[in-house]
């Protein structure tokens, strides 16, 4: 191989190699960004990542809010049905906020509570987040298939 050939493929194989660890450092940033939405059900069944943010989506529990006089405190269950959250906010809450409407609130896990760091509500009565409808589904079907597994046991051999 002449030397001319030699350097073009030494430079061609610095320049793969290059673009290989940007684009391995680009999806591990991204990855290390990332907040994924859980659902209650999902998080009592431990898929949560337990020292991490991300995202708690369902329903504001009806007669859960419960507001500090002194700060700005809140406390609010959020639910999908199934299973509950306890929530605890230090902010102000959006104008859409209430009882019976969907949210998600961004945070971590904090003991047995959710610690929230932004809230984000449902801008009218028929609009879900999508991934708020992905999670309720899903906590549904698995409700069903626990259900439907204790009223048909498999027999025990033996």
């Amino acid at each position: 191989m002449n030397p001319k050939r030699k350097r073009r493929l030494i430079i061609t194989l610095l320049a793969v190699a290059a673009a290989a660890v940007a684009v391995t450092l680009t999806v591990f940033a991204l990855q290390q960004n990332m907040n994924y939405l859980y659902s209650p059900t999902e998080i009592d069944a431990g898929k949560a990542p337990a020292h991490r943010t991300f995202r708690l989506g369902g329903v504001v529990k009806e007669h859960s809010v419960v507001r500090d006089g002194n700060s700005l405190m809140v406390h609010f269950v959020v639910t999908d049905r199934f299973h509950d959250m306890p929530v605890v906010y230090r902010g102000i809450l959006p104008d859409l906020f209430r009882e019976g409407q969907s949210v998600i609130v961004t945070g971590h896990m904090q003991g047995t509570e959710f610690v929230g760091t932004q809230v984000l509500a449902k801008h009218d009565e028929t609009y879900m987040p999508k991934e708020v409808a992905d999670a309720i589904r899903k906590a549904k079907e698995a409700e069903r298939a626990q259900a439907a597994k204790q009223a048909h046991p498999l027999p025990q051999g033996r």
